[in-house]
């Protein structure tokens, strides 16, 4: 059985009306309700999936089982840019795993550390891109939502990228 969530010390007392202005209560309406929480939050804290649980009238441990099974959601802070190793048949064949250690090593994150201490960056497993013709790739997802895809991803284009990012801020 799903435990109730724990605070995290967020202010739990956000404008719920306001941050789920224009959608209606109605439980369909769940994964729009987590990625306006998201969008808040910057990731899915347990106050936050059970204010999404009440506002469209689902159990928590419904809400809890979306935010866990879809990639796109976080239950723990992210970085300002989001990378992603895609660790599918050919980007695996062709040597993504290699790449994702580079990548951890490059951005200093200890085994499981997801997210740099300066909150810039964060480094994630991702599916297939549906570009696997340009395997292996990596995706950067920048904070205004666009991506930078690294096709045929190497070391000297994945440090090039990142000090891109870097440079950004």
């Amino acid at each position: 059985m799903m435990e109730e969530p724990v605070s995290t010390g967020h202010n739990a007392a956000i404008d719920v009306q306001k941050l789920f202005r224009g959608l209606k209560r109605v439980p369909h309406n769940l994964i729009e309700a987590l990625r306006r929480v998201q969008s808040y939050y910057g990731y899915l804290p347990p106050e936050g999936i059970k204010q999404a649980a009440e506002y469209v009238d689902v159990p928590f441990s419904q809400a809890y089982s979306v935010a866990t099974f879809y990639h796109q959601y976080s239950l723990e802070p992210v970085g300002k840019y989001r990378i992603y190793v895609c660790m599918g048949t050919a980007c695996h064949l062709r040597g993504n795993n290699l790449n994702y250690e580079y990548i951890r090593m490059l951005l200093g994150l200890k085994e499981n550390q997801k997210t740099t201490d300066d909150g810039m960056f964060s480094l994630e497993v991702s599916r297939c891109y549906g570009c696997c013709g340009l395997a292996p790739v990596v995706v950067i997802e920048k904070p205004d939502g666009s991506r930078m895809i690294i096709g045929n991803a190497n070391m000297a284009k994945i440090k090039a990228a990142i000090n891109k990012c870097r440079r950004m801020g």
